[in-house]
């Protein structure tokens, strides 16, 4: 009776088996399984298919990482496994496509040598697995070389870069936007090396042979072998020279105004997004940008409807906000109406109406002017707003408001602010590509753009901006002077026992703040749109708005 029962159990467990493999062997069904996870690059389920022997042999992380080397090498861009054969031998066979970026399409037979029978069956991996054709003992490796490296050229066709020496005819402007070529960083690494880049490869690191590496670097060719065979191999292929949206004029015209002092200034077209030049660490340095910032706090103010042009505001020194003062530059007095006040750069007035926005809607309209959000330009720094959960009370959202505080912004961030203003509200995608066109995103309505165009406006014809006046030509543009050392004084520095005073700073040092200007022209018709970051230098009227005359200049020149 034992017996019989015996029987019975094992035969419903062969017919589950038959059931479950839909009649074939079971180690059919495994490989087919194996080879689908790593299709998906489901590297836990591949493991799971082997036996407890390879498992305790070879980590999780380990057996990963073999995997993802050995994609690296051949360059693999996704694999296709076919159906698997009935095991010959304790060995399966499934036929693999595996499409690559370097060496095209390689077919090629995966190998599985099973140990144990019917479902108990597990594969006895080794680490010649990781590549589909590689025979016990034999090693994947490629030998590769890229093509010659294609020229850059400015936006006119004049090469900024060419052949081995990249060398440029116009070689005052190349040397401030080109970049330079060296070893790979660490960092970037293994994606190269996944592009088929060889080992030794000089690549971009810096301006534009950085931004544009891959597409100068072409199409790497070589060989991909297994021991001693060859399994693949192809041909190196040469890029077309890239040409920029950089304009030898106007990035002669941004180097010559920045001269050797710190700092960054960075001209775009608004209708296309396309950079004209960058100088210094245009798009790389970031400070705080000081009263640039209210562009995008009188944004929210007139949204919000706290205030409108004609909104009458006391005539102060100084805000007091949770107890501590907020002074206007060098302590003037300001104040009057709104429009008045952004022309003037009142701080009494903004810092208040910024704390009454509060930090939800403010970090919301700087967002919308591409805050905290990734140009699309490698290197480029990401200038960043604090969430509105981590900014603080009224008086940190007043001191962000005035571009203070944590707020971090770079000079081409600050002219992709006011490109936003020229384009009745809505945002470019930046480019260093020349194009006629690009992707624009809606970042606020057109009727508040048009009312901040008119406040900036009146900023050149007869506030703090009156330097960036240009003869016959409406120039709309903010000044901003970012205080440096005071601000921690001000807003940041609490007397305690551990640090009895604040430490002292010089009155009105010119040292103590970074010179800032954003602006656009013709600001009827837009054609260019600059910021400009002078670190340490004074006040933005005063410094920073002549370089961008200087160079809006050039700009409607070129673009005229």
């Amino acid at each position: 009776m034992i017996i019989a029962s015996a029987i019975a159990v094992l035969a419903v467990a062969v017919v589950l088996v038959l059931l479950l493999t839909g009649g074939r062997p079971a180690e059919q069904v495994r490989a087919e399984h194996f080879a689908a996870a790593w299709a998906r690059n489901d590297y836990p389920a591949m493991r799971d298919d082997l036996t407890d022997a390879a498992q305790r042999a070879t980590s999780l992380k380990r057996f990963v990482a073999r995997y993802k080397r050995a994609a690296a090498t051949a360059t693999v861009v996704r694999l296709k496994p076919g159906k698997a054969s009935a095991p010959v031998g304790g060995v399966v066979r499934v036929p693999m496509t595996i499409s690559t970026r370097v060496f095209g399409r390689v077919q090629a037979t995966l190998r599985l040598p099973f140990d144990g029978k019917d479902d108990a069956a597990r594969i006895d991996w080794s680490p010649q697995l990781t590549f589909p054709g590689v025979r016990r003992g034999e090693k994947l490796v490629r030998h590769m070389q890229l093509p010659r490296r294609a020229d850059i050229l400015a936006r006119d066709g004049t090469p900024l870069a060419q052949g081995p020496d990249r060398t440029s005819p116009i070689a005052d402007v190349a040397s401030s936007i080109v970049g330079q070529l060296g070893p790979a960083p660490v960092e970037r690494v293994e994606a190269l090396r996944a592009l088929g880049y060889p080992d030794d490869a000089r690549v971009g690191t810096a301006g534009l042979e950085r931004v544009f590496d891959e597409q100068l670097g072409g199409r790497p060719g070589g060989v991909l072998q297994a021991g001693g065979r060859t399994l693949a191999s192809s041909i190196a292929r040469p890029s077309p020279a890239v040409r920029t949206s950089i304009d030898p004029d106007v990035q002669r015209s941004a180097v010559e105004a920045k001269g050797a002092r710190l700092g960054g200034v960075a001209a775009i077209r608004p209708r296309t997004g396309e950079i004209l030049a960058l100088s210094g660490f245009a798009f790389s340095g970031l400070q705080p940008p000081g009263s640039t910032f209210k562009i995008i706090t009188l944004t929210g103010i007139l949204q919000a409807k706290l205030a409108g042009p004609n909104s009458v505001f006391p005539v102060e020194t100084k805000a007091t906000i949770e107890g501590r003062d907020l002074d206007n530059a060098n302590g003037e007095s300001c104040g009057g109406t709104l429009l008045h006040s952004f022309a003037e750069s009142c701080n009494s007035v903004f810092a208040p109406l910024g704390a009454r926005l509060g930090a939800r809607r403010l970090v919301r309209t700087a967002e919308a002017f591409g805050f905290n959000t990734d140009l699309g330009i490698p290197g480029a720094a990401t200038s960043m707003i604090p969430p509105a959960s981590e900014i603080g009370d009224d008086l940190a959202v007043g001191s962000s408001a005035i571009g203070q505080g944590r707020v971090q912004a770079t000079a081409l961030q600050m002219a992709l602010v006011a490109a936003t203003i020229a384009g009745h509200g809505r945002r470019p995608q930046l480019t260093l590509e020349r194009r006629s066109r690009t992707t624009r995103t809606r970042a606020i309505p057109t009727r508040i753009a048009r009312q901040v165009g008119r406040f900036m406006e009146a900023v050149v014809n007869d506030g703090t901006g009156t330097a960036a006046q240009i003869s016959g030509v409406q120039v709309a543009g903010k000044t901003g002077t970012a205080e440096l050392h005071d601000t921690v004084k001000q807003a940041d520095c609490i007397p305690s026992p551990e640090v009895p005073e604040c430490p002292p700073v010089l009155p009105n040092d010119p040292t103590d703040t970074d010179a800032w200007f954003s602006a656009y022209a013709p600001s009827g018709a837009p054609r260019i749109a600059v910021g400009v970051l002078l670190v340490e230098a004074g006040a933005g009227g005063d410094t920073a708005a002549p370089v961008a005359k200087q160079v809006l200049v050039a700009g409607l020149k070129a673009t005229s």
